[in-house]
Parts: structure tokens; sequence; C-alpha cells
């Protein structure tokens, strides 16, 4: 525990050094998939991971506002358009990625799936592919659109000042914190008793986004337990590398990352008829439809003079198309290629 503890802190601190978005999930994911590779055998209390993907779930739900929601009805058909658009090319690359072997059952669809990557990551889990595979392909691709978008967005000469970095000390709002706790132990430590897929993480977010669209809450969660429970996150997954997993994700790494290039252009090109046909400028409708985690694309957008309500409303509409088709087109995407 000690040098996994250690390590973790290294990579957290090399990662946010170069400004990568993510580093304390990131950095604990590498860090145990180190300790998973030499060996270890460590595994986490199974309460802390569900406490901890429920702490995820009220953070999802703080990007819920009222506001994004009347965002996404003024601008319903380019929503639907660009999601299903990227949904359908993100689905034909997981079939082609399962009909290559390169991973087993509906693990490449969940892989390719566009959205807040840890949450697909969660929700696969409870779907039946392999969570390690999953958070290899979903993380993989989360660092090169995070390149990516940023080296578009500082070309394009749009940049503006940099997003201002969370502040640890910032005063907590404990009436906030205070409903939020209750919701937070009924999603770690009720939840998984309802057998509901993903529960953990679905239904907290569910209850908090309710409660601030009616005005019973604002979400604000503070930062110390954001970076704990994303550290918890990264090493429950981490762990799961053995040597075993770390050798299958070597031999698919070339496939992996030509997948994860081919979706990346395909919603550049659907960037720019959305911005052809919507009367966008190129850059707001490039991060609109970026396949990335809508955490990482906001931290970009907020640092650029884009259109940041319109880029968060597609990426917020599209992760709650995948989370309400994504077990769905698994299922008949696996029927496909099984026939």
């Amino acid at each position: 525990m000690p040098l996994l503890l250690v390590t973790t802190a290294g990579l957290i601190a090399l990662l946010f050094a170069i400004g990568l978005p993510g580093a304390f999930l990131l950095g604990a994911m590498g860090a145990a998939m180190i300790s998973a590779g030499r060996g270890a055998t460590m595994k986490l209390p199974a309460r802390v991971f569900t406490l901890a993907q429920a702490v995820v779930g009220c953070l999802i739900a703080r990007s819920f506002t009222p506001v994004l929601f009347r965002t996404i009805g003024q601008h319903v058909l380019l929503l639907v358009g660009a999601a299903l658009s990227v949904l359908l090319v993100a689905m034909a690359l997981g079939i082609v990625l399962t009909r290559l072997r390169v991973f087993p059952g509906t693990t490449a669809l969940w892989g390719s799936f566009p959205g807040a990557a840890t949450a697909m990551v969660l929700l696969s889990d409870s779907f039946g592919a392999d969570m390690r595979l999953v958070a290899f392909m979903q993380y993989s691709r989360v660092v090169v659109v995070a390149v990516t978008a940023s080296l578009v967005a500082r070309l394009s000469g749009l940049t503006g000042a940099a997003a201002p970095h969370p502040t640890w000390l910032a005063p907590v709002s404990w009436p906030s914190l205070a409903t939020l706790l209750p919701i937070i132990l009924v999603g770690g430590l009720v939840a998984p008793r309802l057998r509901i897929p993903a529960g953990p993480l679905l239904i907290p977010m569910m209850l908090a986004t309710v409660l601030q669209c009616v005005g019973f809450l604002r979400v604000e969660l503070p930062q110390p337990l954001l970076a704990a429970s994303y550290v918890i996150v990264g090493w429950a997954i981490g762990l799961r590398f053995t040597r075993d997993v770390l050798r299958l994700v070597a031999r698919a790494l070339p496939r992996a990352i030509a997948s994860i290039a081919t979706l990346v252009g395909a919603c550049a090109a659907i960037g720019w008829m959305v911005a052809r046909i919507a009367h966008l400028d190129a850059l707001t409708a490039y991060l609109a439809t970026s396949p990335g985690g809508a955490d990482s694309v906001a931290i970009i957008a907020a640092g650029t003079s884009v259109d940041v309500p319109l880029v968060m409303a597609v990426q917020t509409g599209r992760f709650l198309a995948v989370l309400l088709l994504g077990p769905t087109l698994a299922k008949r995407a696996a029927l496909l290629t099984e026939g």
C-alpha cells in the first residue's frame, strides 16, 4: 500500500504538471496498474468503491441545470442529429473491433461509446463487459481527445484565459453538502442491494438532478472529496489489470489507437457539417461533437471564446442518449457481431 500511495502521488503530480485533465483518476489508475502488473493482489472494499461512484454520480448531476435543459430544448434538432451521428459511428467501430476479436463480448462497444468516460466504465461493468479493457479504451481516447482538442483550440487562435484550477481551500457550502451526503450514502450503501445496473452511479445522479432542478439544492462538492473519489475509482479499475490483461492490452494497442483516431476524425467531419448547417463557428462545432469526456471538453472550452453552453448542451445530451440507449445498442450490436 505505501508504494501504491507514493506512485499515485507521483503520477498525479506529473499529470498536473503537463495540464492533462482527469489527473487524479488517471494517475491513480496508472499507479494501480503498475502495482497489479508487479503481482500485487490488493483489493478495495466494495462499499468504498460504491460510495466513490455515488460521488461521481452527484458530480455528473451538477451539470444538469435548468439552464442546460433550456439550451438543449432550443437546439434539440441539432443535438439529436449530432448525438445520433456520433453514436452510429462509435457503434460501427465497436462492431468492427468485436468482429476482429480485438476485445471480447460487448467490451469494444462500451469502449467506443462517447460520453463521460468514468460513467461508461462503471456502466459497462453492470452490463457484462470487461471494465478493465473498457477503461483502457475510454481513457486512451480521453487523452487523445484532450491533446487534440487543446491543439485545435490553440491553432484556431480563439484561446482566451486559461481555465481556473480547482480551489482546494474554497469555502464549503455546508447546507448543500448536508443534503448531498444522504444521497451519496443511499447510492453507496443502499443502491447495490437494489440490483439496478450501475445503481450506485445512476441513483444519486437522478436524485441530485431532480432536487437541483426544483431548486431544493445546488450541487456543490468539496474538491478534496472529489479528488478522493477519483483516486478510489482509479485504484478500483487499475488493480484489475493483471499481467494477463496487460498482455492483451499490449496486443490490442495498435488497433485500439487506430479506432480512436478514426472516431476523432469522423467526429471532426460531423462537426464540420454541423458548423455548415447550423452556421456555427468551427471550433464550437468541433468541441461540441468531440468524442471525449464532457469534463475535459468543458475545461478546454472554458479557455476559449466558443459558445460554451451550446458545447455542453450537445455533450450532455449525447451522454444522456448513451445512458438511455447504450445497453440496448450494445445488446443489438452483440447480436449483429454473432451473426
